[in-house]
């Protein structure tokens, strides 16, 4: 009987914060796989599939400033899209990683994009699941964040119960304030730099989204269009937890693509 892929939990003290990621597998001469969790949902949501996606490359998980095991003060100064992207370069320098493929899910996509543009040096290809890039137009951007400033509220008032029933929100422990904080600071959109820079892109992505994950199937296909070397899959029967809802599909889909790069 096989023990399985070796697995670690580990801690890493940056000031204020200590953040808190998971190492499937071993280094190797692939790039390694990095993949971050959506908003109000940490690390634990991409166990399965970091089980399955170890076998050739090193898969490295982690929990966003404000989420999961990852802890910091509570001050709105902590909480960031630009202290999210040091928090990588951090994980990165840590597990000796030179690059990775730069993969995430709803926020975790839209940060992976922030990364890119902030690093690009440090990615060797893209995976924009269930994700947008953000907003050009004004009014859309405001109501996005009246949305986040109404998710804040809701962690204030309601505490856990405010994250529903969300299979992606369920996995993993979490602090109603430090969701707030991170929803004010991290989920907000403040200007279209990343939905600009999409035609700069350089690097192999895959864009990918579930059938009934009607709110990012359009942002899925817009991203599709303006990155240059950019493929789309769209898996039958998910929603936006694509991964959870369907992690054979998923997991073939992301396999298929790693074996295509040449890193």
């Amino acid at each position: 009987m096989s023990e399985g892929p070796r697995q670690s939990d580990n801690e890493l003290a940056l000031g204020p914060t200590t953040l808190h990621y998971q190492v499937f597998g071993a280094l190797s001469e692939r790039t390694p796989l990095l993949l971050t969790h959506g908003f109000a949902s940490s690390c634990e949501m991409w166990r399965a599939n970091a089980v399955a996606l170890c076998g050739s490359r090193q898969v490295i998980c982690w929990d966003m400033r404000g989420h999961g095991r990852t802890t910091t003060v509570p001050d709105p100064s902590n909480f960031s899209t630009a202290a999210s992207v040091e928090d990588i370069i951090a994980i990165l320098d840590e597990c000796h990683a030179q690059k990775v493929v730069c993969a995430g899910l709803s926020l975790g996509g839209y940060l992976s994009l922030a990364f890119y543009l902030a690093h690009p040096e440090r990615v060797a290809a893209l995976g924009l699941f269930d994700t947008g890039p953000g907003y050009r137009n004004d009014k859309a951007r405001e109501r996005w964040n009246a949305y986040a400033e109404s998710t804040a509220v809701g962690f204030e008032t309601k505490g856990l119960a405010a994250l529903g029933s969300s299979p992606e929100a369920l996995l993993g422990q979490h602090d109603p304030e430090g969701l707030a904080f991170a929803a004010r600071g991290m989920l907000v959109q403040r200007d279209s730099s990343v939905i600009d820079a999409l035609q700069e892109i350089c690097v192999p992505t895959l864009v990918l989204v579930g059938e009934k994950d009607e709110p990012f199937r359009r942002a899925a296909g817009y991203m599709a269009e303006e990155i240059p070397q950019a493929t789309l899959r769209v898996l039958a029967g998910a929603g936006h937890a694509s991964n959870i809802d369907e992690p054979q599909a998923f997991n073939s889909a992301v396999t298929e693509f790693l074996s295509t790069l040449d890193c």
